[in-house]
């Protein structure tokens, strides 16, 4: 049966009862459509109840849709929250209307005989909700509703902002409707800011005497992460550490004629020195990773391991459990292909075959790293395992380590990008990689704004496998771009090691390949080499990730907004804190190798400003400040700078929340 009083498109919510997300000290926007028959007003609460106990707040009307109420929360520990939207009549509300209107039109204290009796039973009524001293006050605003010669002194105490205040926690409610509970996955703030920085430990050798790379160790790469620390990022990812299959192993630039001395992909796992729970015996011990993770800790970096669900041919998995992949009718094991790749040193497996087998085995490899201190695991190739898999094994770890971080490397179609999110992958890659023009960049980062509820983007500048040709042909100042692009779309993004030296050749025209690949030889790089030569685009991914940890705007991801420059090479785009009010505008130019101007339109509202207005602006790349008001003259240099980050001045605490809403609303369009 229909409800009396109407509440449709309660958000945020995801069809198929899905979870959710949202990290500690994350502001969410709640918003749903609440209306009913004639002309009585409606009221809502927002019911939220998190691990340690429950709130009820009255929602709010958004100015830009009298049907729309709005609530924010802000989750402040890691579990699964509820909240609900109920609504009601409110008829103190619908009272305060119709009395207002009938004073102001002038009518009589007799003509308002009805209405001010009506009142004073609403209050007597309300005074019943609420404790004895709070009660003795709307007891007296009842009192005062039946006694005087001015209607306008006998009402005032019932618009009073105690009175309103009071009636705001005490609300008198009629023809309550409950909603449906929706829940709120919350996970630690690392899995929606975060800074990771990739590199392959085996590369951090350095070279012997005669030039020739030394193979690295987790001693060497323990070293590395002193620089990596410096330059800001919080998260170090490796790709796996484990041993390399040598049956059909890959020599350099993927040939299938290895020499000798060749190390081979690290994602063809496992050899007779063991599988995914044994490191390769050139890294060093389990020991000399254990100390690695101290370490790495000490410095404020946290560790993510690659989970890689395939084996090398010598995989002991091959030998012991054959029926965990597929086989062949002439009696071989199928290995991978993505036609026309081929994937010669990898057997991928097959889970439809023993799969009790292969989800203990997988969940207990995941359990043994999580046990040395690993919490943060990179996914390899997640689209192309069961879905319903990774559901099971995330919410079984989650049960016991909700702390553990699962970014999911699937650069696929948006039904299995967004599926494998709501499969409860805490992160994903993206498409970002791929748009470069202003039309891709504005669409995109719309995008993953409004879809903050299903998925946290992290957006990777480049990747082992992909060096796009914007990199390849846009020389050091597309460089840049590319990392104030993602590190101020997302509070999420990543940088593969060699970005910082401009490596861009790749091995052939029209590959996304890099030319000497590092998936399949030891590259050492001189990093300090490059610095003292002044080649090195360090210091500004550095200054970036300073950029990010003292902006809060560029920490959150669900409002985004973009500012009209009337030039097609520029690109300019705000995002404002609801919790500090700090509010950032970017400013780039996406051409890496001429000069642009424009005139940037700035739209007040989304920041909070009042039309006209004249402010100051700071650049926190240069350090210059510039006077602004509405219309403002932008001339960007690539070979001087690429991009302005601007702080502007803070929005008014009573202006946070509406923000909030607004980029809601624009959602709901």
């Amino acid at each position: 049966m229909t409800s009396r009083l109407g509440l449709d498109d309660v958000r945020p919510a995801i069809s198929g009862n899905v979870a959710t997300k949202a990290v500690v000290g994350e502001v969410v926007p709640v918003f749903a459509l609440a209306w009913r028959e004639g002309h009585d007003a409606i009221s809502a609460t927002l019911n939220v109840t998190g691990p340690s106990g429950a709130t009820a707040t009255i929602m709010t009307r958004s100015p830009l849709d009298p049907d729309q109420v709005n609530a924010t929360f802000v989750p402040d520990e890691v579990g699964d929250w509820t909240f609900r939207v109920d609504v009601w009549s409110d008829p103190i509300a619908t009272w305060k209307h119709n009395v207002t209107a009938k004073i102001e039109a002038g009518q009589s204290i007799a003509e308002l005989a009805n209405d001010l009796e009506i009142g004073a039973q609403l209050f007597t009524r309300a005074a019943g909700l609420v404790d004895a001293s709070n009660a003795e006050l709307l007891r007296s605003v009842a009192s005062g509703l039946r006694t005087g010669f001015d209607p306008r002194a006998m009402v005032a105490p019932a618009f009073s902002r105690e009175v309103s205040a009071l009636l705001a926690v005490h609300p008198l409610q009629e023809l309550l409707t409950e909603g449906e509970e929706h829940v709120v996955k919350v996970e630690r703030r690392k899995a929606l800011v975060s800074s990771w920085y990739e590199l392959f430990p085996r590369s951090t050798g350095g070279w012997n005497s005669a030039g020739e790379p030394i193979h690295g160790t987790f001693a060497t790469t323990m070293a590395a992460l002193d620089r990596v620390a410096r330059m800001g990022f919080d998260t170090v990812y490796f790709p796996p550490i484990h041993p390399i299959g040598e049956i059909n192993r890959k020599g350099r630039n993927n040939t299938l004629t290895p020499e000798a001395t060749d190390v081979g992909s690290p994602w063809a796992i496992g050899s007779k020195d063991g599988g995914h729970d044994a490191v390769h015996p050139a890294l060093g011990t389990l020991h000399d990773f254990d100390r690695l993770i101290a370490r790495a800790t000490e410095l404020g970096l946290e560790v993510a391991l690659d989970l890689a669900l395939q084996c090398a041919p010598d995989h002991p998995w091959a030998a012991k459990h054959p029926e965990w992949f597929t086989v062949l009718p002439d009696g071989t094991i199928a290995y991978a292909e993505n036609p026309p790749k081929k994937y010669q040193d990898i057997y991928p497996l097959n889970f439809d075959n023993d799969a009790t087998g292969i989800y203990a085995e997988i969940k207990r490899v995941v359990m043994f790293w999580i046990s040395r201190g690993v919490t943060t695991f990179r996914v390899d190739n997640p689209h192309t395992k069961p879905t319903n898999f990774w559901a099971w094994l995330i919410d079984e770890v989650h049960q016991v380590h909700p702390e553990v971080i699962f970014l999911a490397e699937a650069f696929t179609r948006r039904p299995r990008l967004y599926g494998l999110a709501k499969a409860g992958f805490s992160q994903s890659y993206t498409y970002f990689t791929w748009q470069t023009s202003k039309q891709e960049l504005t669409e995109f980062a719309t995008e993953i704004a409004d879809m903050a509820d299903v998925s946290r983007p992290n957006l990777f500048v480049n990747t082992p496998d992909i060096l796009h040709a914007s990199l390849q042909h846009g020389g050091r100042a597309m460089f840049a771009i590319r990392a104030v692009l993602a590190a101020t779309m997302s509070p999420l993004w990543g940088v593969y090691s060699g970005y910082e030296l401009y490596e861009s050749q790749a091995v052939k025209e029209g590959s996304e390949e890099y030319l000497d690949s590092e998936k399949y030889e030891l590259r050492p790089r001189d990093f300090e080499a490059a610095l003292r030569r002044g080649d090195s685009l360090e210091p500004f991914l550095t200054t970036l990730n300073k950029i990010r940890r003292e902006q809060p705007a560029l920490q959150q991801l669900r409002s985004i907004h973009f500012h009209r420059i009337d030039n097609d090479h520029m690109l300019a785009y705000s995002k404002v804190d609801p919790l500090t009010g700090n509010t950032v505008l970017v400013v780039i130019n996406l051409d890496p190798t001429n000069e642009q101007a424009a005139t940037l339109h700035l739209d007040m509202a989304q920041v909070g400003l009042t039309p006209g207005q004249v402010f100051e602006v700071r650049d926190q790349i240069t350090g210059e400040s510039y006077t602004w008001t509405d219309d403002n003259f932008v001339r960007l240099q690539p070979w001087r700078d690429v991009a302005h980050v601007f702080v502007l001045p803070d929005v008014a605490e009573d202006r946070r929340e509406a923000l909030a809403w607004r980029a809601v609303d624009t959602y709901r369009a």
